[in-house]
């Protein structure tokens, strides 16, 4: 069993764009996070989760966010498993951060030398997706928007020789996976410009 302290640090988890760009989906420190970066959150239309004015979709109570690990460093995201508990997020001056808790992850052995996390959050304004498993596949229908940080390795697992590791996870967006028939649009339309040029 893991002990860690999850979700420390300043980065950040963004809402989706409200531009026509709901499927975007953008990874990296942005100019309002720790160490900073350039990755354009803002300018895409993104507004940070728990901001004012989100308080049913998007809200912070309303928007979950959950680790997932497997042991061992750099393992594939394919191995990664809901592990410990869920959490929400901050208002105000804190908007976009998540709740931080104490995280007992399960499966991962005390004091282990090394994890791959991998921070998820998703809408549960409905409230019919309290788990990632639930999410995670209502999104992949396309019925809801979540996101995911990409895996990380965190060292020096928590236990009874350790101390539970605070760490950083990169920012990242909630969006929403197009369907398939949105993709096949999109190469017939590559397509049909081929044709027409090759025409010419």
């Amino acid at each position: 069993m893991f002990v860690g302290n999850s979700y420390a640090g300043t980065q950040h988890i963004w809402a989706p764009s409200y531009s026509g760009w709901g499927w975007i989906s953008l990874v990296g420190s942005g100019s309002n996070d720790t160490p900073s970066g350039t990755t354009p959150y803002a300018a895409c239309g993104l507004t940070l989760i728990g901001a004012s004015g989100l308080t049913g979709t998007y809200g912070a109570s309303t928007t979950f966010a959950q680790l997932l690990a497997a042991n061992g460093a750099n393992q594939p995201a394919s191995s990664l498993v809901p592990s410990g508990q869920t959490t929400t997020f901050r208002t105000g001056a804190a908007a976009g951060l998540t709740v931080l808790i104490t995280d007992t992850l399960l499966d991962i052995p005390k004091d282990s030398l090394a994890a791959t996390l991998e921070v998820v959050a998703w809408d549960n304004s409905s409230g019919q997706f309290p788990t990632w498993t639930q999410a995670s596949v209502a999104w992949m229908r396309g019925l809801i928007y979540c996101g995911m940080s990409g895996p990380f390795t965190v060292q020096n697992i928590g236990g009874d020789i350790n101390t539970p590791p605070a760490f950083a996870y990169p920012s990242f967006n909630l969006y929403l996976v197009p369907e398939p028939s949105t993709f096949a649009l999109a190469g017939l339309g590559a397509v049909a410009g081929l044709m027409l040029r090759r025409r010419r």
